[in-house]
């Protein structure tokens, strides 16, 4: 893949604070239903879901979340260079790795027009906003926290918020997330989509924590919007480890996501 020293023009740009997200004029909004009393807001009831900013179009067809978790924002661009090579077109950079919001904007420059760019490990609201201003595509957060939720669809960007329970899922659910991520989802195992989907039928499902390859084609199958990797994927690339061998994980990872894909699009 060639390296830019000018910003592609289709590549996208850091977002000011007064600004809408991109992503927040795609495709209409999800209505999921209100719970009456819901027991998790924090604020006055609502009436409606408020507007639900869609995942990047890439991560949705793509179905797959690569988590970036390295010692130092340096090591990004290498790992982020093969695995796009190979076919991932989705990246969580995680906030545990130092220096993740001064390196995003090179990366979305370099990288972004051809795969979606989102910052993971967001705690707080003003975490929110400096992300949204260093052009993240999505946010992705650990647990439920709804003022972040709520500054996320304010400002009209992507989040997944984690939870495990369904009153955790549900109280960002309704509060506008695009979709939930289920951490760690190891615990529960892929029937837990059937589960969640009785009472939450259109809630939207990402597992995180303990996908593996097989586990991955399992959540997909039963009816996961994607799937959120890290170590079955990444393995020791940030180490100092084979790229070659990451290549090949990842072009496997790759092909499962898009067959289940197709499997999902020939059952709708």
């Amino acid at each position: 893949m060639s390296q830019h020293s000018d910003p592609p023009s289709n590549a996208p740009q850091p977002h000011a604070a007064a600004q809408p997200h991109p992503a927040a004029h795609q495709r209409p909004a999800a209505q999921a239903p209100q719970a009456a009393g819901d027991a998790a807001s924090s604020s006055p009831e609502r009436s409606a879901v408020p507007a639900r900013p869609e995942l990047p179009a890439r991560t949705r067809a793509s179905r797959l979340i690569a988590v970036m978790r390295a010692k130092r924002a340096e090591d990004y661009a290498p790992v982020i260079e093969v695995l796009a090579a190979a076919g991932v077109r989705s990246f969580e950079l995680t906030l545990t790795t130092p220096g993740t919001f001064e390196a995003l904007p090179g990366l979305v420059e370099r990288f972004g027009a051809e795969a979606d760019l989102g910052v993971g490990t967001v705690t707080t609201p003003e975490q929110v906003d400096l992300a949204a201003a260093a052009g993240a595509h999505y946010l992705v957060t650990p647990v439920s926290v709804l003022p972040v939720v709520d500054r996320a669809v304010e400002r009209g960007i992507p989040v997944i918020p984690g939870g495990l329970t369904p009153t955790e899922l549900h109280s960002t659910w309704s509060r506008g997330a695009a979709a939930v991520k289920v951490f760690p989802a190891g615990v529960v195992g892929a029937g837990y989509v059937k589960d969640l989907r009785g009472p939450f039928p259109g809630m939207r499902v990402v597992p995180s924590g303990g996908v593996d390859f097989e586990a991955a084609e399992a959540w997909l199958a039963a009816g996961a919007e994607a799937v959120s990797v890290g170590g079955p994927l990444l393995g020791d690339a940030f180490a100092g480890g084979d790229l070659d061998a990451l290549a090949e994980r990842a072009r496997r990872f790759v092909a499962a996501c898009a067959q289940d894909a197709d499997a999902a699009g020939a059952q709708a």
